[in-house]
């Protein structure tokens, strides 16, 4: 059975289409507006080997706030349609994922209870066209939209471009851990019999 999921969504603010599919190689085409959010997004595709097709177009007047939290609501529905009744899947993954000199972890619980922890110092506003704050924003988006207990800390770092970008590496690493299939896993991980 693909694991694959279209999602549209259309406000005031963003016009956004998505198409994820989780058991990919990492192919992608993104455009989001936002040069330095494609970069990251790419980086999400390739590492977790996730097949991405997304394209946004945002209220990038005002600034990037709105585009990068739509995305990860986009993002984070198409991982829970995707994944589906979730039979099988590992659920759990983690990433301790090095970048020069940052060091990021991940942990994922797909559990479909959304908790998000995030520990993470930059020291600059902007990268690029991105607010460096809006990272926090859709990261919280797709914990909340997929049902997941997500935990990002940084361990080291000082170059915000290496914090940021081992920050959606970390990601995306522990994501596709925790999507994987086990073929012992009879039904779902868990003692309720649901997740």
């Amino acid at each position: 059975m693909e694991r694959k999921a279209r999602v549209n969504r259309k406000t005031g603010e963003t016009n956004i289409n998505a198409t994820l599919g989780i058991d990919g190689s990492g192919i992608y085409e993104i455009n989001t507006g936002i040069g330095f959010f494609d970069h990251m997004l790419a980086g999400f595709a390739k590492h977790g080997l996730f097949d991405l097709v997304l394209k946004a177009q945002g209220d990038l007047d005002v600034d990037s706030h709105h585009t990068v939290e739509d995305v990860g609501i986009v993002i984070g529905t198409a991982i829970r349609e995707a994944l589906g009744d979730k039979k099988g899947i590992k659920r759990y993954g983690s990433c301790l994922l090095p970048m020069d000199e940052a060091l990021m972890m991940c942990a994922v619980d797909l559990s479909g209870r959304p908790y998000f922890v995030y520990d993470v110092n930059t020291s600059v506003d902007k990268l690029g066209e991105m607010d460096v704050e809006t990272a926090k924003e859709f990261f919280y988006a797709i914990s909340y939209s997929a049902g997941m207990n997500l935990h990002i800390r940084m361990i080291s770092g000082d170059n915000n471009h290496h914090i940021l970008e081992a920050m959606f590496k970390a990601f995306a690493k522990a994501l596709d851990m925790a999507t994987q299939i086990d073929e012992r896993i009879q039904g779902v991980l868990s003692t309720k019999g649901t997740i």
